[in-house]
């Protein structure tokens, strides 16, 4: 393979990759295998260097003398981020302070806006692991194979092919009852309905509000797309992961905190680089119970196969009888236009 060489001081790739943003991503010789947009990627770390190669072939972006693949490597791993700043920024307190230190280098990657909405859609109610396995039967399923050295890799498939799909072609792919919802989220995206580029220029309230209207995204997802996508530094996503820690380390006397009061004391207390606060608290939270030996390694709560066929049935059950579906056809049909 050719490599590029690409300076990378104040970063743990290792750490970046396995924090729970991206979930595409495996080891691979010295470093590991993955994309970025269309393009097959190997990147391995070599002290303050990353040393990557980039299938030429997989997109017109990258030239031969590797220009704009350092680019696009320096952009998705955020290198121009000033991290000592942004650590400095964080309050100083015993939980944020090991979490600090803990995840010294750990960095918000840039992620290609559909793919992380996607992703997000698809995480709802997962483990990691099972995040990953989705992930990739998605990208066998429907994305585009690349080969980078004797590494193959799979695209993310672009919302219009996702929209082409049927509900059970996604099923398959172990999405459960979120097949439905990356469906309607895809067509409304490849219809130009909803236009997650232009969406850009809106801000944080007002992108929060549009993200939380496609379907299968709540607060907590549309916070992590506009943390990882949107690279709105200040957006706080609450897992069960952060609920736990605000709980535990910043409300230890209070029996209840309710989810609103978590959301106002997250956003006003972490500033306005409370995503890597976030970032951090949950990847020490996690790497703690990990090693702790706690079986649950998860972004949200953990749900098993079983639990997704009876969220089928719940969700099933809630559908209108044909006599409602009527009368709310035909009441749509007579509301006045605008």
């Amino acid at each position: 393979m050719k490599f590029i060489e690409i300076p990378a001081s104040d970063f743990d790739l290792a750490m970046t990759l396995d924090s729970g943003q991206v979930f595409h991503w495996e080891k691979a010789d010295n470093g590991f295998v993955g994309t970025i947009g269309d393009c097959a990627v190997y990147i391995e770390e070599c002290g303050e260097l990353l040393r990557a190669s980039v299938a030429s072939a997989s997109s017109r972006l990258i030239s031969d003398d590797g220009q704009d693949a350092h680019a696009a490597i320096c952009r998705y791993f955020a290198l121009d981020h000033p991290l000592a700043e942004i650590c400095a920024s964080f309050p100083d307190d015993p939980a944020m302070n090991a979490a600090r230190h803990f995840c010294r280098g750990l960095r918000i990657i840039r992620q290609p806006k559909w793919e992380c909405l996607a992703t997000f859609i698809c995480s709802s109610m997962k483990q990691v692991a099972h995040i990953r396995q989705i992930s990739l039967a998605l990208r066998r399923r429907l994305g585009e194979r690349r080969k980078v050295g004797d590494h193959a890799v799979y695209t993310f498939p672009p919302a219009q092919r996702i929209a082409r799909a049927t509900e059970n072609d996604l099923r398959e792919c172990a999405l459960g009852y979120r097949a439905k919802n990356l469906l309607a989220t895809a067509r409304l995206i490849s219809s130009g309905e909803c236009d997650l580029e232009s969406w850009s220029a809106l801000s944080d309230p007002d992108l929060r509000e549009k993200l939380c209207s496609l379907p299968g995204v709540g607060a907590k997802i549309a916070n992590c797309v506009l943390l990882f996508a949107y690279e709105r530094l200040r957006a706080f996503p609450i897992d069960v992961w952060i609920e736990r820690v605000l709980k535990q380390k910043y409300f230890p006397r209070k029996k209840k905190v309710t989810e609103p009061r978590l959301r106002e004391f997250s956003e006003t207390y972490f500033g306005e680089h409370g995503g890597y606060a976030q970032q951090y608290l949950f990847h020490h939270a996690r790497m703690i119970s990990r090693k702790s030996g706690t079986p649950r390694d998860s972004s949200t709560t953990l749900r098993s196969a079983r639990n997704d066929k009876r969220e089928d049935a719940r969700i099933a059950s809630r559908k209108p009888s044909p006599q409602a579906s009527r009368e709310a056809h035909l009441a749509k049909l007579s509301a006045p236009l605008g």
